[in-house]
């Protein structure tokens, strides 16, 4: 019988009636305190994110699972986490240094290849962190208005997830997300920095990925926000996008810059992001993961489970039928030209050549 066809006693009743049938409700457990359940079906479950660590790959997905991979991502493990945490980047530097990030602002870290996981930090944390940090400034406008960012992040609590992170060695790392959020570690993780004052992004817009090229570090978000950072002036710089829709990552490789996002938009670079063009993906929605494989070919994947491929640096792309199409959140090279994807039906190895 359907319930809004009853009159309001019935239905009172009945709400009665299956309330008492259900169990107990459980008390809240705080993600960070609970370790992530093991499970058997994780592997077909929705992942987040995918990354190399020396010949082995990583993913991180929701729940705070994490999937390791010695096989070219034939079979999957999990492993065990601290907390339950939704993980939605990961990234590893080294074969043995790893980081990955997510919800309620948590810095996972391990030391062996993502066997094993630490807590480094989480959003209680950092808020922490930037009150201090930014007490510390001279007296004036500009420190009023940071101290109060940092005042609100610590009386809102730890529900700004972090959505990227990126390494450039095992020490100096940055990590960014939702709301302007931005830190720098350059000691591995023991000790962050906050940048909320170095991102150029008064209106705080989320930022949703970072990326290497040539030496540089760059950042993209909201709103057609792209960023590089400059090592002199120790900040982020704005770069003029030809799109002002938001890009949800960035890749690049030498002086080859691309930044992707909403209804497969597509901007290039040539000189390091000093200047830009629009090209065509041949995608058709949104680009929520790519990656370049070994050989230079850049790939992206969409929310709607195309995949594009670039034999050019970026300039144009042509489309690639998968073996397993499914909304795709992330992706990694593995050896002999395939990829290894995540997406909301798990884990999968997808040949390009």
């Amino acid at each position: 019988m359907c319930l809004r066809r009853l009159s309001g006693l019935a239905r009172l009743a009945l709400w009665v009636l299956l309330s008492a049938c259900l169990p107990a409700a459980a008390a809240f457990v705080d993600p960070l305190e609970a370790p992530a359940l093991m499970s058997p079906l994780a592997a077909a479950s929705r992942m987040s994110a995918v990354a190399r660590a020396g010949a082995r790959l990583v993913a991180v997905g929701p729940r705070g699972h994490v999937l390791l991979s010695d096989d070219g991502g034939k079979n999957w493990r999990q492993v065990a986490v601290p907390l339950s945490s939704d993980l939605v980047a990961v990234a590893f530097p080294t074969a043995k240094q790893g980081w990955a990030v997510g919800h309620d602002g948590v810095v996972l870290h391990s030391a062996d290849g993502g066997q094993s996981w630490v807590k480094q930090l989480d959003g209680k944390r950092a808020a922490e962190i930037a009150v201090a940090y930014y007490q510390k400034l001279p007296a004036g406008a500009a420190a009023t208005k940071w101290q109060d960012e940092a005042k609100r992040l610590l009386d809102e609590g730890s529900d700004k997830p972090f959505l990227d992170v990126l390494f450039l060695d095992e020490n100096e790392g940055y990590v960014v997300g939702a709301f302007n959020l931005a830190l720098r570690t350059r000691d591995g993780g023991k000790t962050w920095e906050p940048l909320l004052d170095r991102t150029a992004n008064e209106q705080g817009l989320h930022l949703y990925a970072l990326a290497r090229a040539g030496g540089e570090l760059f950042l993209a978000g909201e709103q057609g926000l792209l960023r590089r950072w400059e090592r002199k002036q120790e900040r982020f710089v704005a770069l003029n996008a030809p799109y002002r829709g938001s890009f949800f990552g960035v890749l690049g490789r030498d002086e080859n810059l691309i930044a992707y996002g909403m209804r497969g938009n597509v901007v290039r670079s040539a000189d390091g992001g000093q200047n830009w063009h629009a090209v065509r993906s041949n995608a058709s929605d949104g680009i929520t993961a790519g990656t370049i494989l070994d050989d230079g070919r850049f790939v992206l994947l969409t929310q709607g489970g195309q995949v594009v491929l670039s034999k050019d640096g970026g300039e144009s792309f042509s489309e690639v039928k998968p073996h397993k199409r499914m909304p795709y959140f992330g992706a990694a090279p593995v050896a002999g030209g395939a990829i290894a994807v995540v997406g909301a039906a798990g884990v999968a190895v997808e040949n390009l050549d």
